[in-house]
């Protein structure tokens, strides 16, 4: 009987060392899925992570190549880079682009050329290369937001501030569709002379030619926000429609 009840006792001592056993393999195979879970999970989120930065360098270069490529288009037509010669009918440009500020230049991209707005500077004698000094001023002294992306000066030259990729600062709620000229006058009456209108009929017939602006989309400020800007043309609505007929003459001769 002795040998008997030993027997039977180790029946379920066998019985307990093998549920251990599989208790204990059934656990380390819960870690390992764990850490295999847990690794799939990490090499995923430094997949993804790479994925991230290689997208987000791609949107970078994207968008750098893009700003060379609007750059580039520019200078090869609204302004004429380094002063070469070009043969495409643009007028003589002097480029002097406004150093980027937020009161002059904020560098915001145009979202399409549909106009262009007629301005006079409204300072009497004043001179193209001093309204473009005025403006290059304001990135220091932040008095007002201002500029224009062409000043035509009293002996006809033209200077160019802003590329015709960027909007400035001159036309109120059409600053993002139009190109800016502002033109220079010898005296009060706002009239311009002959140098300044003739320079001031080939650069806006050449922008309409350029950008594909319709003539009945060359504008004066006044036609924006009602201010007697230009004012010459603005009083005496007969120039301004001589103007217009100039204008369209030149865009057919070119």
């Amino acid at each position: 009987m002795a040998s008997g009840k030993k027997q039977a006792n180790k029946k379920p001592q066998k019985a307990s060392g093998e549920t251990k056993q599989k208790r204990s393999r059934k656990k380390q195979k819960t870690s390992n899925n764990r850490d295999v879970f847990i690794t799939v999970i990490l090499v995923a989120a430094a997949v993804m992570i790479t994925v991230a930065v290689a997208a987000m360098r791609l949107i970078y270069q994207e968008q750098e190549s893009r700003s060379i490529s609007a750059e580039a288009v520019d200078k090869g037509g609204a302004y004429n880079m380094d002063h070469e010669e070009v043969d495409d009918g643009r007028p003589p440009l002097d480029v002097q682009l406004l150093t980027p500020n937020e009161y002059s230049r904020p560098q915001i991209a145009m979202q399409e050329i549909s106009g262009i707005v007629i301005h006079y500077t409204a300072n009497p004698g004043a001179t193209a290369q001093g309204n473009h000094d005025y403006f290059e001023r304001l990135k220091d002294t932040g008095e007002t937001h201002a500029s224009s992306h062409f000043v035509v000066g009293l002996q006809g030259e033209i200077i160019q501030c802003i590329p015709s990729t960027e909007i400035s600062y001159a036309s109120n709620v059409r600053n993002y569709d139009t190109l800016s000229i502002e033109c220079c006058h010898p005296d009060a009456t706002g009239k311009f002379n002959d140098e300044t209108y003739n320079s001031l009929v080939e650069l806006t017939a050449w922008l309409c030619r350029h950008f594909d602006v319709p003539v009945e989309n060359v504008i004066r400020h006044y036609d924006v926000t009602g201010k007697n800007c230009p004012k010459y043309f603005v009083e005496h609505e007969d120039a301004w429609e001589t103007f217009l007929g100039d204008v369209q003459e030149a865009v057919y001769a070119g």
